[in-house]
């Protein structure tokens, strides 16, 4: 993974570092909100858009699709389609499930319609499917990178051993490879990442694109032991973190960064995990424009090596 002042690159992509999840388009913002956020996201520098077919099918009335509906919409009104990176994910849509090469075709073809464009830049698996072997999902895959519907591959939720497995078959028959890796990756979840996961990414120059940078809100500081209630529909996960010593420790440590650098805890923690090893870019979402301020101010901040060190130290597990 190259980088660059200010920006990533891997494969044919150059991103800002920190990407906005769409998980919230459709479900807790809707439409206006949805289109106030991404106008905010890209006006701040932000061009990395992450969504999933099946996003918000956990939503009662809902069928997934949502998310990349209102993004398709957006990139239609405001003109903006080459102006962002747009990833997507499928395999776990409610009429697409698993891996199998007709269903990989299918939810494609149905997340180009609902984004209206004619290609997607970075399509993952949102999670493996180890019935199907690694050498029909990248033969599926590479068919739609070679057709032109997609332009880059990735793989979400994914054991080191299939990753390593569907590298592999990439470079032996010279087939369109994964150039991103979608963990479970934040200061309070290390061990999901960390490791034997971690190694591959680095082995074969993976960017890693973490989902869950904030761990579900838990990392924006506004949730405190004995603190007020917060209205989210990510709470009770969220104020979980309080529960344990490694939440409580890192919660002091992100505070004594924050007020040093004059900046917002989530910030500070977004910061943190842009600084790893073979990190691209952080996934984090807004259900509004204020919560989406911390976010932008990520790509200004510069953690000092004590700065990192000490949030490091606080967070090991």
């Amino acid at each position: 993974m190259e980088t660059r002042t200010g920006t990533r690159t891997f494969g044919s992509l150059t991103v800002a570092p920190v990407c906005l999840g769409g998980n919230v388009f459709g479900w807790t913002a809707d439409e206006t909100t949805t289109f106030d956020i991404l106008d905010a996201f890209t006006a701040g520098g932000g061009n990395f858009i992450d969504t999933a077919d099946s996003y918000s099918a956990w939503v009662a009335g809902h069928s997934g699709g949502e998310s990349e509906t209102l993004i398709g919409r957006w990139l239609a009104k405001r003109g903006r389609r080459d102006d962002v990176v747009v990833a997507t994910k499928l395999g776990a849509h409610p009429q697409y499930k698993g891996l199998a090469p007709a269903t990989i075709r299918a939810a494609a073809e149905a997340s180009l319609r609902r984004l209206g464009t004619d290609r997607i830049d970075l399509l993952y698996t949102h999670f493996d499917d180890e019935s199907v072997p690694v050498s029909d999902i990248i033969t599926e895959l590479d068919a739609l990178v070679r057709e032109g519907k997609v332009r880059e591959i990735a793989a979400s939720n994914i054991s080191p051993e299939r990753l390593e497995a569907s590298l592999t078959f990439s470079a032996a028959e010279h087939k369109a490879r994964y150039v991103a890796l979608q963990p479970h990756y934040n200061l309070v979840s290390r061990n999901t990442y960390e490791g034997p996961l971690a190694e591959v990414a680095a082995r074969h120059n993976l960017a890693c694109v973490p989902y869950f940078a904030l761990a579900r809100g838990f990392l924006t500081g506004k949730y405190r032991p004995d603190g007020p209630a917060v209205d989210s529909p990510r709470a009770a996960s969220a104020s979980s973190y309080l529960d344990t010593p490694q939440g409580l420790r890192v919660l002091a440590a992100l505070d004594e960064v924050a007020e040093a650098r004059s900046a917002e805890v989530a910030t500070v923690a977004l910061a943190w995990l842009a600084a790893q090893p073979t990190v691209a870019a952080p996934i984090a979402s807004a259900r509004t424009t204020e919560q989406l301020q911390p976010l932008l101010a990520s790509l200004t901040l510069d953690l000092t090596p004590a700065d990192l060190a000490a949030l490091t130290e606080a967070s090991t597990p």
